[in-house]
């Protein structure tokens, strides 16, 4: 498996946000298909940046015949990102008593992005899946959202020990969002940014086009 660059890498930081000011646009509004098991009252999982969302349109239009795009969470308010993170980091230090703060916060960006980075309330981040054409979901190897933990390791994009199906299915995933101008969280298969400081990191980009916005 390649070297991680976790979102806790304090390179991460180091890159300054200069936002465009591209206002959130409804994904289901927009013509894709919404999963709801992440859906809120206000709909704000289903909001994402204008610009990357023609970035979507174009990595769905790469897919295999038959094959669609299954979104299902884009935009996640501050105050949501903050409690998975405080989460995530008390059930760490339960598991891991000896562990610095430090090493907690590096451990918890394996699955959930420390707040103050947070693609996802940028705008930049999505988190999705495929599904064929009457909505079944295809074969990824973990249910979506399974931490490093409970999936041992398997929901690594890149994890060993995976199905040649799974295999199969996670390569059309990313080389299609890849192709579209996102990046791969490598801990996580199924989510993808664009326009954020991960993104900017690891595209050589001078800084990110996405800041923390807010969704009223």
């Amino acid at each position: 498996m390649r070297d991680i660059v976790l979102m806790a890498d304090p390179r991460v930081a180091r890159i300054p946000v200069t936002d465009n000011g591209e206002r959130l646009i409804d994904l289901g509004e927009a013509g894709f298909l919404i999963d709801f098991r992440q859906a809120d009252a206000l709909g704000a999982s289903r909001q994402y940046r204008e610009g990357a969302v023609e970035r979507l349109s174009r990595a769905e239009k790469l897919l295999p015949e038959g094959l669609r795009l299954l979104i299902v969470e884009a935009y996640r308010p501050l105050d949501l990102q903050r409690k998975y993170f405080e989460g995530y980091r008390e059930e760490l230090a339960q598991l891991n008593p000896d562990y610095t703060p430090e090493q907690l916060r590096t451990a918890a960006s394996r699955y959930v992005s420390p707040p103050e980075l947070a693609p996802h309330s940028a705008g930049a981040a999505i988190d999705l899946t495929l599904c064929d054409a009457e909505g079944r979901e295809l074969d990824m190897g973990t249910p979506m959202n399974a931490n490093p933990e409970e999936s041992e390791g398997r929901c690594y994009t890149e994890a060993e020990g995976l199905t040649p199906e799974v295999v199969r299915n996670r390569s059309i995933l990313v080389e299609a969002m890849h192709a579209a101008g996102f990046v791969n969280y490598p801990t996580e298969w199924w989510h993808f940014s664009y326009g954020d400081r991960y993104w900017a990191l690891m595209t050589r980009q001078a800084e990110a086009i996405y800041g923390p916005i807010e969704y009223h």
